[in-house]
C-alpha cells in the first residue's frame, strides 16, 4: 500500500481512530492513582472497564441501523462528540461513581465511532481494501500502545490529566472530521435491522467462534484490568510496560497474523494461538513480578495474532452479510471483556481462570469447519475489529 498517496480524509479518520483506541488502555497506568484519589476499592476501579465495554457491547447492535439512518459521517462525528464530552467530564469527576458513569458515555461514543471508521477508510483509501485494513490496524495498534504511555506521562501529574489530554486530542479529530469527511448518499446506505446481528448468531459455526472470542477477550481484559494491581508500580512504569505490549499487538496483528494463517491454516493458527495465550496466563499466575512483566509484553504478540485471526475466522464461517455477522460477533466478543473486567477483582486466581477460559475457547473452535481461502487481513470489513 502506498501510504503517501492516501487522500486527506483517510489520514484524518486514521488519526481519530488512534485517539479512540487510546481509550482502551489509557486508564491502565492510573488505576492505582484513581483508587487513591477517589478512595475507591480495586473492584470499583475495574468498573471503569466494565461500564466502558458494557455500553459499547449493547450499542454495537444499533450502530448498523444508525449508519443506515444517518449516514457514516454523521454517525462517526456524533460518536466523536460523545467521546469529547465524556472525556472532558471525566477529568472533573468527583467520585468513582461519576467516573464509571462517564466511562459508560465514553463507550457509547466509541461504539458509534469505531463501527463506522473502518468503512470510511475502506471507502476512501487508494490501493484496495487489504491496504486500507493494514492502515486501520496500524492505527489500532498505535492507539493501544500510545494510550498507556500517555496515561502514564499525564497521570504522573494527576489522574485527571490523561482524560483532559484525550479530550483535547479528540476535539481536534472532531473538528477535522466535521470539515473534511464527505457525506455518503442515502442510496449508498445498507439496511441493517437492530436484531439482524443476533439472528446471525443462530449459525452454529459463527456462534462457536464468537463465544471462543468472548472467552479469549475475557482473558485479554484480565491482563489489562488486574496486572497493574499485582505489580503495584508507578504510573510511568506500568505505562511503559503496556506501551511495549501495545507495540507487540500492532506488529503482530499487521505482519504476523496473515503469514501464520497462510502457513498453517486459519483454524490451526487460531487454536494454537489461544492455547499459547493460556500458557502465558499460567505464567502470569506465578508470584514473580519480573515474570509477570515479561509475560504481559509477550502476550501482546499473541493478542495481535488472535485479534486478527478471530475476526478473519468469524467472517469466513458465516453466510450472513459481513456487516451483520461482524456486529453479532463483536456483541459477544466484547461482552466477554465487560464481564471479565467486572468480576476479575472478585476471583482468587484471575489468571488461572483466564487460562481455563482460553482452553475452553480452543475446544469450541476445534468443532468448526475447515479453513476457507479467505485470508484474515482481507476478511475484515466495517466495524468488525474494534480493539486489535
Amino acid at each position: 500500500m502506498n501510504f503517501r498517496s492516501q487522500p486527506k480524509q483517510v489520514w484524518i479518520t486514521a488519526f481519530a481512530a488512534v485517539i479512540a483506541f487510546m481509550g482502551i488502555g489509557l486508564v491502565d497506568p492510573i488505576l492505582l492513582s484513581i483508587a487513591e484519589g477517589l478512595n475507591a476499592t480495586p473492584s470499583q476501579v475495574t468498573l471503569l472497564f466494565s461500564s466502558y465495554l458494557g455500553v459499547q457491547v449493547v450499542a454495537m447492535l444499533f450502530t448498523g441501523a444508525a449508519t443506515a439512518r444517518f449516514g457514516a459521517k454523521r454517525t462517526l462525528v456524533g460518536g466523536l462528540a460523545l467521546i469529547v464530552a465524556a472525556t472532558l467530564a471525566c477529568s472533573a469527576a468527583g467520585s468513582i461513581e461519576q467516573l464509571v458513569g462517564l466511562r459508560a458515555l465514553w463507550g457509547l461514543g466509541n461504539a458509534f465511532f469505531i463501527a463506522t471508521a473502518l468503512s470510511v477508510i475502506v471507502g476512501a483509501a487508494s490501493g484496495g481494501q487489504k491496504g486500507a485494513i493494514l492502515l486501520y490496524e496500524a492505527a489500532l495498534g498505535l492507539g493501544l500502545s500510545v494510550g498507556p504511555l500517555l496515561g502514564a506521562l499525564l497521570g504522573s501529574v494527576s489522574w485527571r490529566g490523561p482524560f483532559l489530554g484525550t479530550a483535547v486530542l479528540m476535539a481536534v479529530a472532531l473538528v477535522l472530521c466535521s470539515i473534511f469527511l464527505a457525506k455518503d448518499s442515502h442510496e449508498q446506505r445498507a439496511r441493517i435491522g437492530v436484531l439482524d446481528p443476533l439472528r446471525a448468531l443462530k449459525q452454529p459455526a459463527l456462534l462457536r467462534t464468537a463465544i471462543g472470542s468472548a472467552l479469549y477477550t475475557a482473558a485479554f481484559f484480565a491482563v489489562l484490568a488486574w496486572s497493574p494491581f499485582v505489580l503495584e508500580w508507578s504510573a510511568v512504569a506500568i505505562g511503559l510496560i503496556f506501551f511495549g505490549w501495545g507495540v507487540c499487538v500492532a506488529v503482530s496483528s499487521v505482519f504476523f497474523a496473515p503469514r501464520l494463517a497462510e502457513r498453517v491454516g486459519e483454524k490451526a493458527a487460531v487454536i494454537g494461538s489461544v492455547l499459547a495465550f493460556a500458557v502465558l496466563m499460567l505464567l502470569m499466575a506465578v508470584p514473580s513480578k519480573p515474570l509477570l512483566v515479561v509475560a504481559v509484553i509477550v502476550s501482546g504478540l499473541v493478542s495481535g495474532l488472535l485479534n486478527t485471526l478471530f475476526t478473519g475466522a468469524a467472517m469466513t464461517v458465516s453466510d450472513a452479510p459481513r456487516p451483520v455477522a461482524s456486529a453479532g460477533y463483536n456483541f459477544l466478543r466484547w461482552l466477554g471483556g465487560a464481564l471479565a473486567a467486572t468480576f476479575v477483582s472478585h476471583l482468587a486466581q484471575p489468571f488461572v481462570v483466564a487460562a481455563a477460559l482460553c482452553v475452553v475457547a480452543a475446544v469450541l473452535l476445534a468443532f468448526n469447519r475447515k479453513d476457507t481461502d479467505v485470508v484474515p487481513g482481507e476478511a475484515v470489513i466495517a466495524g468488525e475489529q474494534l480493539v486489535g
